[in-house]
């Protein structure tokens, strides 16, 4: 199941267009990333790590959206956004409907590593347990599902290569 987060959603998207969404692929000074623990409402044994991130408000760019989602999810607005480093198209069940969602994933780096889920919408506060700052080895030996599901070969790309000269477009996830 991939729930990335359908947070806080300014509602569903008109039929056939995929709800525009900006992730971010938090690194701290120890290239530790940062994730939060989602599960379904009505079932929190179904559960899960994604990246901080949500639907585009208004008329944002794909940038302010990230940099706002960050913010609420996490408190943390002391950051550097880097280039955008993949994109992908996702479909999941959650909460009772099917999500699609065109989903950008920017780089940023922060100093700061203590978090703060206050600014969590209404769905957000009922499917969102936590935040934890994960190593690349972490990632790479978890059992735990993770969103996307080969963020653990992504990010140890990134790590060893840096940031690709354009953004890669991940296959799509369909659940």
């Amino acid at each position: 199941m991939d729930a990335e987060t359908p947070a806080g959603p300014a509602g569903p998207a008109p039929a056939g267009t995929p709800r525009q969404v900006s992730r971010v692929i938090l690194l701290d000074p120890a290239d530790r990333i940062l994730l939060l623990h989602g599960f379904e409402p009505d079932d929190p044994a179904t559960d899960w790590w994604f990246t901080p991130g949500g639907g585009l408000e208004g008329d944002e760019s794909r940038e302010e959206a990230a940099l706002r989602e960050l913010a609420e999810e996490t408190g943390i607005t002391e950051v550097e956004l880097g280039p955008v480093l993949w994109h992908r198209y996702c479909s999941f069940p959650f909460d009772g409907r099917r999500w699609e969602q065109d989903e950008w994933y920017f780089l940023a780096r922060t100093d700061r590593t203590a978090t703060a889920m206050e600014g969590l919408t209404e769905l957000e506060r009922r499917s969102v347990s936590g935040a934890r700052w994960w190593t690349s080895e972490e990632l790479l030996a978890a059992r735990e599902t993770v969103y996307p599901t080969r963020l653990a070969e992504l990010l140890r790309r990134l790590l060893d290569e840096g940031p690709p000269d354009t953004p890669v477009v991940l296959a799509p996830e369909i659940v």
